[in-house]
């Protein structure tokens, strides 16, 4: 049963539950306890399943941690510690591992004193980490003397797990802490995870207490489930600790220029870069957010030209394609007090230990209520301090978008995370690292695995497809170097590891983080010719280009036409305007849950113009509903204004269709769909693949967080694909529409090599990227023609549908509409209305030089003004 806890302990309950040593070094550190701590400690102490949820610096880790420590100090004191690991604390990063264990061993050394004070000498706790990084040495040293509490990765988790002398030092463990919870539970990661933990449970002679910890998240009760799984088929017991304490929350919306559609690019340039120089320069250490990588670097650089006396050596760069040298001296520069700022993708949005920040500022929005408190959480990291964030919009919906933001950041709105489900691929590689530990029966191989959350309502189906691929039934496959990895004996339901080599094919290949590289761009000459390579794009861009579209690189524009392995062939001789921006594939999605807000705050401010009340209360409503500045309110005010002058204003109720033609007679069909870049990814997929079927295969799409577009130079018969297109029949439509796209190669191939189809290692040679796509292409052939039911095709296409896209959702808009909750009204014009020029320019974005982009924006505002005036 999950049960909110609604009771705290005091201050005296705690301090009686401690050992005298460890209340002596608590008090002697700490003045009082913490709120999660008189909310959390007891329940631990206790032995009761909790999750522990808190603004970040809100000592989750320390309130985990001291029942753990209490209970370890009671035993040394005794002399009764063994040889075991007591505790298991997981964590989604080896940097926030190496800081965990710094910060339990010095908390360690201060105890040991406080005993010598006492007379009372402790056994030794000893505290270790085992990640991917660990030499052998260190390992070795933990087999002989197992630490009692071992930190370690999920990955690692899973090898321990494998792994015969080790594996019986895990038998007894009494704790495991799931710290960042929820940047686990939305990923491959988590569902691995998930299994572990019950393949912990399973070998262990006593069920362990499961502890999560976590920033600010939802829905609670999910994660909890997610945390503990299911015993006898109904959810383990799990409290939750929804410590929501009221850290001051310093938190503003700011424009660089007063005007965000009427500016030059200079203006915007100098006026972003002043104020962020403006900020850094009235703080001691800030942060910033962007992201994407390409505009952290961009920010950088521009702040060190334009003032550079402020930026000398104390300004660094911080996101994933750096170096982990460079990221680490970024992050003990940061600790040092020695940097001024550093700029960051999303990379320090987890919290490791990067000492003291007082500003965070994001550029752009974060896309997420979650995300926005997490990454302000960094600033004024201790317990009370104040978190003071800063949030900078360049356009007008950014700046609604971030308003709306604020406003359910402030009111504690969280929008809810998507946990993965039966993930086969994952499935795959755990119970082949399952078979190697031991044999199993069938059934209670099935048992185990549906006491996962993740795996809660699999079905046999998929199960025994699994263990058929496993088990080398697939037998065309062997022609493809593809071998059973498990034998099953259907008369005693037995099963076990097949191969002298399992062990060593298992640890070397295990992990569910694909591995991405960079894709040679070439242009496809006539026979008579040599192919030209032209440049590098991300594997991850690459993956969400369909046939004929049209990209920017190196300032020329590109038709894509086909790839081969690790080559896309593109044509150059191109005339169309481009359909997808090269950063497209780096920006983070808005929530659904935030994006419902957007269009409720659209439907009251639709119903403020309808009823013509006037600018005064219009101004007043925005100001007391968004709790914003002037400055912020005069730019709605201004941009609703326009939009329901010219044309509509699309909202929860109304899904505005807009017609448009531009000056190449190019025709827009343009959907307002504001529900986020996953669930328009869906229905533009859909849209589009019905139209083409219709007749129309010349079409392009556009795509954003606020809507999406078709267009074409043909007529696009929109009314019959709104018709064909169902809630009940959008899977089968997707599903066909992704077949042949480079999307679906490209996660076939992670999929394949999650599942074990395709060694990355083996015998210590190690299998590139590339040759890891060429055979993802021989197998993904010779799979089609196994049926559609072969389990890594139907997880290939359940990622791409329910992980990349958003189906449940877009299945949910369109039952609206089915429903009459949603009415499509279209409208038609010459001029784009203002909610969707971002949605039109963003193709030219590459293109066009900053100054010809606001140009373009600003001569379509012209139009519009020049229309309703």
């Amino acid at each position: 049963m999950i049960k909110q806890l609604t009771v705290q302990s005091t201050e005296k309950e705690l301090s009686e539950a401690l050992d005298p040593i460890v209340r002596e070094w608590f008090f002697s550190k700490f003045k009082k306890a913490s709120l999660p701590q008189l909310y959390g400690v007891l329940p631990i102490h206790n032995r009761q399943n909790i999750l522990i949820t808190a603004p970040t610096g809100g000592t989750k880790t320390l309130t985990a941690f001291l029942s753990i420590l209490n209970y370890l100090v009671k035993l040394a004191r005794r002399v009764d510690l063994e040889d075991k690991v007591y505790c298991v604390y997981v964590s989604p990063l080896k940097a926030l591992s190496r800081d965990i264990e710094i910060n339990l061993k010095e908390p360690l050394k201060e105890i040991n004193k406080i005993a010598k004070k006492f007379g009372v000498k402790l056994q030794d706790i000893r505290v270790a980490v085992r990640t991917g990084d660990t030499p052998t040495s260190e390992r070795t040293k933990m087999l002989k003397k197992p630490p009692h509490i071992f930190i370690t990765t999920p990955e690692t988790l899973a090898i321990v797990l494998t792994t015969k002398k080790f594996i019986d030092n895990m038998k007894s463990v009494e704790f495991v802490i799931i710290d960042e919870i929820h940047a686990l539970g939305e990923n491959k990661r988590g569902v691995e995870l998930s299994l572990s933990l019950e393949r912990l449970e399973h070998i262990s002679n006593i069920s362990p207490t499961r502890i999560g910890l976590s920033a600010t998240i939802a829905p609670l009760e999910e994660i909890a489930k997610f945390l503990v799984g299911y015993e006898d088929g109904k959810e383990r017991d799990c409290l939750i600790a929804n410590v929501q304490f009221q850290k001051e929350l310093d938190f503003k919306v700011l424009s660089p220029v007063d005007d965000l559609i009427d500016t030059t690019s200079s203006q915007i340039r100098k006026g972003l870069y002043g104020l962020m120089d403006k900020l850094i320069q009235e703080h001691k250490t800030t942060l910033v957010f962007t992201n994407t990588r390409s505009a952290t670097e961009r920010v950088v650089n521009h702040l060190k030209e334009m003032f550079p006396k402020n930026y000398a050596e104390d300004i660094g760069a911080h996101h994933s394609s750096l170096s982990k040298r460079h990221r680490f001296d970024i992050e003990k520069r940061l600790r040092e007090g020695k940097l001024k700022a550093v700029v960051c993708s999303t990379s320090l949005e987890l919290g490791i230990d990067i000492g003291y920040i007082d500003l965070v500022m994001q550029l752009g929005s974060p896309k997420s209520v979650a995300r926005a408190l997490q990454r302000q959480g960094r600033s004024g990291h201790k317990l009370h301090a104040s978190s003071k964030g800063r949030m900078i919009v360049l356009d007008r919906d950014d700046l609604v978008e971030c308003s709306v933001l604020l406003k359910e950041a402030v009111e504690k709105k969280i929008d809810r995370i998507h946990i993965p489900r039966n993930a086969l691929d994952v499935l795959c590689q755990q119970i082949y690292g399952m078979a190697i530990s031991q044999k199993w029966k069938v059934d209670e191989l099935l048992s185990l695995i549906r006491k996962s959350y993740c795996y809660h309502d699999l079905s046999k189906e998929d199960f025994y497809g699994v263990l058929s691929y496993l088990s080398g039934e697939y037998a065309d496959l062997e022609s493809k170097n593809v071998y059973a990895k498990i034998w099953i004996d259907w008369k005693t339901r037995e099963l076990g590891k097949r191969g002298m080599l399992a062990r060593m094919i298992y640890m070397t290949n295990i992990g569910t983080i694909p591995e991405e590289s960079s894709v040679k761009v070439i242009v496809a000459a006539p026979a008579a010719r040599r192919d030209e390579q032209i440049g590098v794009i991300d594997e991850s861009f690459l993956e969400r280009l369909r046939k004929k579209d049209v990209f920017v690189l190196g300032g020329n524009k590109y038709e894509f036409l086909y790839t081969r392995g690790m080559n896309a062939y593109v044509n150059a001789s191109v005339s169309r305007a481009p359909t997808i921006p090269s950063w497209f594939s780096e920006m983070l999605p808005l929530s659904f849950d935030l994006a419902l807000q957007i269009q409720r705050f659209r439907k009251l401010m639709d119903e403020k113009f309808r009823m013509k009340k006037k600018e005064k209360e219009i101004k007043d409503f925005i100001r007391e509903f968004l709790y914003v500045d002037d400055k912020a309110v005069n730019a709605i005010y201004n941009f609703f204004r326009e939009q329901h002058l010219f044309s509509k204003i699309p909202h929860e109720n109304r899904l505005l269709i807009e017609h448009y033609q531009d000056k190449e007679e190019k025709k827009y069909v343009i959907f307002h769909s504001l529900y986020g870049r996953r669930v328009n990814d869906a229905l533009s997929r859909a849209f589009a693949f019905v139209v083409a079927r219709l007749g129309n295969r010349d079409i392009e799409l556009g795509i954003s967080d606020n809507g999406f577009f078709l267009a074409s130079h043909k007529k696009i018969n929109i009314d019959k694909a709104l018709r064909e297109v169902k809630a009940k029949n959008l899977r089968e439509i997707l599903e066909q529409a992704i077949e042949k796209t480079e999307v679906f190669k490209r996660r076939f191939r992670h999929c394949a090599t999650r599942s074990l189809m395709i060694l990355k290692t083996y015998k210590g040679r190690r299998k590139s990227v590339g040759k890891q796509q060429m055979k993802s292409g021989f197998l993904l052939g010779a799979v089609k023609r196994l049926g559609d039911d072969f389990p890594i095709l139907k997880e290939t296409r359940r990622e791409v549908l329910e992980d990349l896209m958003d189906l449940q959702n877009a299945k949910q808009v369109l039952e609206w509409i089915e429903k009459g909750k949603l009415k499509v009204e279209k409208v038609s014009d010459d001029v784009p209305s203002p909610f969707a020029f971002n949605l039109i320019a963003q193709g030219y974005s590459d293109l066009l030089k900053m100054e010809d982009k606001i140009e373009f924006l600003k001569r379509m505002h012209k139009a519009v003004l020049a229309r309703i005036k």
